[in-house]
């Protein structure tokens, strides 16, 4: 049972003591707030009534706990017209509904009450309207020195106290309805039709009497028991200083009630909450003990079930985000008040998802078990090692040096720790497996950093450690954060490009060794309103990443087409090919031939003068689907050239399968082809293998006479680079093909 309810249930039964002892209104209504603050650990409780004055104030008629002046410093009402009417006690009143308020600091209802209750530290507080007769004539205003420390549970049992206080209200001002009151409950302290189990002692203690609940639940029957004392029932995990302390309470209070382990005949240990009730005489003198108790197995069992689903997860058994993030702002506060860091260790799985997919999910729930354990055991003592998300760990250290120096070398040796146990074989069922894991750590000290800043650091740090290669661990630089934020603003920036004409075409001519003009490459440019122009390697790979490559990507491929339809009108340029490189998520779409043919057709281009410029990466998947979106294009006159042969993944095996019609060579084997014998050689290569597979061969990147005379020599007779000229608008490659 959580300790919200047991305080709870506490209150209400020596609330119901209180309200059978009392001698006056005035009596019952202090001891409330005495019990309040004394048994339920409140800072303050207080009851007010609603005045009917002018002013609709509401009147403080008893109160206890710390800094009591608080009262006579503040004004409440219940008016709301008024301001200090609209507070958590004067809704109360004029609603007749429970106010509660989780956090005092930041309430709009405590607007007019904060700084006096910042300054006593009332962190939540919960007022409950005193309604008789469905007329609300006062409320009962309870403060915690915690926040959210009032659940929902115990509010209901709050409120029960309430009800039974506005009854002992009722019945002091009713004195022959009070002493019936008093017999009723002495009736009912002894009456056995019940389901709960209840036991009546002498006032020694000695067992006169239990009903069939009670012997169903501990296995004994009533004649087993008779004559004893409870001690028969004892489990032994309670020592004797608990006993004297719970009839300290019995003699002092009249009653007492908590949770406690008992041993039932069979010597089984159960908890049951256990409810002890002094009955005396008129005369005020001890008579019996009544005893009742629920068996509470279940609820413990229930209990301890949600928390493991609620903070726990279920394939690791480590905590869960929930907790984890829990924990983190307790280490916060402690970091705070001791001055030391703390650090969170956020861990990766390097290719985690490879693994999923090629061997299956159990497999992969097999390697997230033996992770968590082999993180568990890198951990310090004090440390939490939590299942973040999917195959995402995360380790909080707490308690480092106040030292930053120290406390990193600390986080160090952790970390260390933690990539050498990881690098370790994995044995999988059958299988043999080999991970590795990237990590990110930022360091942290009291409230500096919210904990979403915290753990945004920690995932920058783990990509910037997947940058340099993974199975490597890097701390946050506040640089990445810089890095993140511009380009999220380049991102942004981009979408608004796309839909806004911000980009145009430059046209890099592409000629043979006569200097005649076969064609152009054509490249987007981005001509930002405020930042410029934008380079290509700034905005591509962010187009690519973001899957903004599409509708770019078909806006190049209108914009190009529509350029060669109104060529084909000049005699001059009507022979030109234009080439558009295609990212392999455009060639991926499984509508891309759709889309190319629709352009075409919407254009009026021909379709022999369109040349489609694919890069080596795009070719290592799916090699069936690429050869068939290639040749029902190529059907239709579409040419296709391999951009940046030799950088990536070139395989003869697929190369001659693939129905292309020319290489390029890449511009990083152009430049230094005078000077790097590898360079000269790889050139030489590419063009024999083109011409061994019937393809053409076009250099990109030349920009010397020496390098074309070159690439001649070797059977490389097309050229594109800044020698012949650099990308050109428009207007200006017709010029310059007007010119050649």
């Amino acid at each position: 049972m959580s300790d919200h309810i047991t305080r709870a249930l506490r209150l209400l039964s020596d609330c119901n003591l209180s309200l059978v002892h009392a001698e006056d209104e005035q009596m019952l209504l202090s001891d409330v707030c005495r019990i309040a603050v004394e048994s339920g650990g409140y800072l303050m409780a207080w009851i007010g009534f609603a005045e009917q004055d002018a002013e609709k104030s509401v009147r403080p008629v008893a109160q206890s706990g710390y800094e009591e002046g608080y009262l006579e410093s503040v004004r409440f009402s219940w008016d709301e017209a008024l301001q200090v009417g609209c507070g958590p006690t004067g809704t109360a009143i004029r609603t007749g509904i429970s106010q509660i308020n989780q956090n005092c600091s930041i309430n709009p209802q405590m607007a007019p009450w904060r700084e006096e209750v910042i300054k006593r530290g009332y962190q939540s507080s919960i007022a409950i309207p005193l309604t008789s007769k469905k007329q609300t004539f006062g409320a009962l205003a309870l403060y915690s020195s915690r926040p959210d420390d009032f659940n929902s549970g115990e509010v209901l049992l709050l409120e029960e106290m309430a009800r039974n206080l506005v009854f002992g209200i009722e019945v002091q001002r009713d004195r022959h309805k009070r002493r019936q009151v008093e017999e009723d409950l002495r009736i009912a302290a002894t009456a056995f039709d019940s389901q709960e189990c209840m036991m009546v002692t002498d006032a020694s203690g000695v067992i006169l009497r239990v009903n069939k609940a009670f012997a169903k639940a501990t296995g004994y029957s009533a004649e087993e028991v008779v004559g004893k004392t409870p001690r028969l029932l004892r489990s032994g995990r309670h020592n004797a200083d608990f006993y004297r302390e719970m009839w300290e309470t019995i003699n002092s209070t009249g009653g007492w009630q908590g949770e406690i382990w008992d041993r039932r005949k069979n010597g089984e240990e159960y908890p049951k909450l256990l409810t002890i009730s002094a009955i005396k005489n008129e005369e005020g003198v001890v008579t019996h003990y009544l005893g009742t108790h629920f068996d509470i197995t279940a609820l413990k069992k229930s209990e301890e079930k949600i928390r493991n689903l609620a903070f726990f997860d279920q394939l690791t058994g480590l905590p869960n985000r929930t907790l984890l993030l829990d924990r983190l702002r307790q280490t916060m506060y402690a970091s705070s008040r001791n001055g030391s860091y703390g650090a969170l260790m956020l861990i990766d799985l390097d290719n985690f998802k490879t693994l999923n997919v090629t061997q299956g999910h159990d497999i992969g729930d097999l390697l997230l078990s033996q992770v968590a354990q082999r993180l568990v055991q890198c951990a310090r003592e004090g440390d939490t090692v939590a299942r973040f998300s999917g195959d995402e760990f995360v380790i909080m250290l707490t308690e480092l040096s106040a030292s930053e120096e120290e406390a990193a070398t600390g986080i160090e040796e952790v970390a260390d720790k933690v990539l050498a146990s990881l690098n370790c074989t994995y044995q999988l069922g059958d299988t043999f497996y080999h991970g590795t894991g990237s990590i990110g750590v930022t360091l942290f000290r009291g409230h500096l950093a919210t904990i979403d800043e915290l753990i945004k650091q920690t995932d920058l740090a783990m990509r910037k450690a997947k940058e340099v290669g993974r199975n490597a661990w890097r701390f946050f630089d506040p640089q990445m954060e810089s890095l993140v934020n511009e380009r999220a603003a380049l991102e942004k920036d981009l979408r608004l490009a796309i839909i806004g004409d911000q980009f145009l075409l430059h046209y890099q001519p592409q000629v043979v060794d006569d200097g005649r003009l076969t064609g152009a490459e054509v490249l987007v440019r981005w001509k930002h309103p405020q930042r410029g122009m934008v380079s290509p390697a700034d905005f591509i790979p962010l187009s690519e990443e973001t899957g903004l490559i599409l509708p770019l990507g078909k806006w190049v491929m209108e914009t190009a087409c529509t350029q060669l339809a109104l060529w084909a009108n000049d005699p001059e340029m009507a022979h030109l090919t234009v080439a558009v490189n295609v990212s392999a998520r455009q060639f991926h779409q499984a509508a891309f031939v759709d889309q190319v043919l629709t352009i075409l057709n919407s254009t009026g281009a021909n379709p022999q003068r369109l040349k489609l410029e694919l890069t080596e990466g795009m070719l290592i998947e799916n090699v069936k689907d690429i050869i068939e979106k290639m040749l029902a294009l190529k059907f239709r006159g579409v040419g296709f050239s391999l951009d940046d042969f030799g950088t990536g993944y070139s395989s003869l095996s697929y190369l001659k399968r693939l129905p292309l019609d020319q290489l390029k060579i890449d511009q990083s084997f152009v430049r230094d082809v005078l000077t790097d014998p590898n360079d000269a050689a790889i050139a030489k290569t590419v063009v024999a293998l083109a011409q061994s597979l019937g393809m053409g061969v076009i250099a990109e990147g030349v920009e010397t006479e020496a390098q074309r005379d070159f690439l001649a020599g070797v059977g490389c007779h097309a050229y594109q680079g800044y020698f012949f000229s650099r990308p050109l608008p428009c207007s200006e490659f017709e010029q310059f093909a007007h010119r050649v």
